[in-house]
């Protein structure tokens, strides 16, 4: 190979796009939501069998609280895998975060029933949802870094959508596979074993994500910066030199996120335990929202690009926040399987429009030497917070106010802090004249 074709190679690999690796690094994202999605599905079932209780709210809301606690693992995954990033490359990052992800996986698969080994039921459960939440902590940020260094520049937002895209891809999936099964399965044949064909689904994504990754290439701009740069302290450099962005970037996610996990996440729940809707319906519901956020992300994603990241993400944020009580009124008076498809259709846009310009735009804030770190901490210590126990403050808020429109408030709230931290971000960003902020928040 001549020196010219040998320069014009990765011009060339760049010129018809980093599809495999997309692919690679999306594949693990899908796991991880599919599971989660999963698990928030047969969140009633999974509280019969794990957490029984005399008092049905009581299973429900100890199984919703098993959910949010893998939850509190995602920081400190962040922080050890996120930094594993920054320092041993994104490859390596991606091929341990996916490794744990599929042994949570399968604990939660094969685990036997409170009924069947007592006490130490619900706790191999937890400890399945912390693996899975400590993998997936890792995962945002080596996954986002990895997609935005290979891509072009102005292309970041496509491309870095695809994260939001194959979540789209796991929810129809997720929701398909469970209406699959609440449809050709009795009551007693989905809680005595079905629920556990759902899981092992997400056991064959596994192995084929973890070889697509094993076969992929580490990032140039890695690369150059880990020989330009011996040493590295990525976690000291973020919570140093760039704690006010990591704050800001927390509060970007917020709204965003709680709106995903109510709307999306929630709403199968929601929709058998206070509208009376058939579990096969709800399901169907959901499955609406993937495809549509699936479609769209990278709609959404090339408008950032376009018209740039701050002006998208404030009117989406805006919209959703002002949104989300209309909607949860129409279904509460109106509670048909139209009009829950209806509303799902139009969350899976919202989604796409609030979700899809983040991920590019928190690479932004981030040099590549702490990007994996930076991405990491923000994205998951906000879905922490905001995302992971909305089921459970939800769940509780409509048993304590007594009313169904209970989860519109706690969106309202969460997208009104998105949308002061994006205004905050961007004037921070404008006035530092960041290199690659200055077209994302123009």
């Amino acid at each position: 190979m001549t020196a010219s074709s040998a320069m014009n190679a990765p011009l060339a690999a760049r010129k018809r796009g980093p599809w495999k690796e997309i692919v690679a690094a999306s594949i693990g994202n899908a796991l991880e939501f599919y599971d989660l999605l999963i698990y928030g599905y047969f969140a009633v079932v999974i509280g019969k069998l794990f957490f029984p209780s005399d008092n049905e709210t009581t299973s429900l809301l100890l199984s919703v609280a098993s959910f949010g606690i893998s939850f509190l693992m995602r920081p400190l995954g962040a922080i050890v895998l996120g930094s594993y990033a920054d320092r041993a490359g994104r490859k390596a990052s991606l091929t341990m975060s996916i490794l744990i992800m599929m042994i949570g996986t399968a604990m939660i698969t094969f685990t036997p029933s409170y009924e069947q080994i007592g006490l130490a039921a619900p706790l191999l459960i937890v400890v399945a949802r912390m693996l899975q939440g400590f993998s997936t902590g890792g995962e945002f940020g080596a996954a986002t870094a990895f997609m935005v260094e290979h891509a072009e520049p102005r292309r970041r937002g496509f491309f870095a959508s695809w994260q939001l895209s194959t979540q789209g891809l796991a929810t129809v999936l997720a929701a398909g596979v469970s209406a699959l099964l609440s449809y050709v399965l009795t009551d007693a044949q989905l809680s005595d074993w079905g629920w556990r064909v759902a899981f092992g689904v997400g056991l064959l994504i596994g192995p084929v994500g973890f070889y697509i990754r094993s076969q992929i290439d580490e990032t140039p701009d890695f690369k150059k910066v880990a020989a330009d740069t011996p040493k590295k302290t990525p976690l000291r450099d973020v919570l140093v030199k760039g704690h006010l962005s990591l704050l800001l970037a927390i509060g970007v996610v917020a709204g965003a996120t709680a709106f995903n996990y109510v709307h999306k996440l929630y709403m199968p729940t929601y929709a058998l335990k206070q509208l009376h809707i058939a579990a096969t319906s709800s399901y169907l519901g959901a499955l609406v929202t993937g495809l549509t956020l699936m479609v769209m992300a990278p709609v959404f994603g090339t408008l950032s690009d376009r018209f740039g990241r701050f002006r998208v993400l404030t009117v989406a944020l805006l919209i959703t926040g002002l949104s989300s009580y209309p909607m949860f009124v129409l279904l509460n008076h109106f509670p048909s399987v139209t009009n829950l498809l209806l509303v799902q259709a139009v969350v899976g846009v919202l989604i796409a429009a609030s979700l899809g310009p983040i991920p590019a735009m928190l690479a932004d804030i981030f040099p590549t030497s702490i990007r994996g770190t930076g991405l990491a901490l923000s994205y998951n210590f906000s879905v922490t917070l905001f995302g992971g126990f909305a089921p459970l403050i939800v769940t509780w808020m409509i048993d304590a106010t007594g009313s169904k429109l209970a989860p519109s408030f706690y969106v309202i709230g969460t997208a009104l802090i998105s949308v002061l931290a994006v205004i905050c971000l961007g004037r921070r960003m404008r006035n530092a004249g960041h290199s690659s902020g200055d077209r994302a928040f123009h």
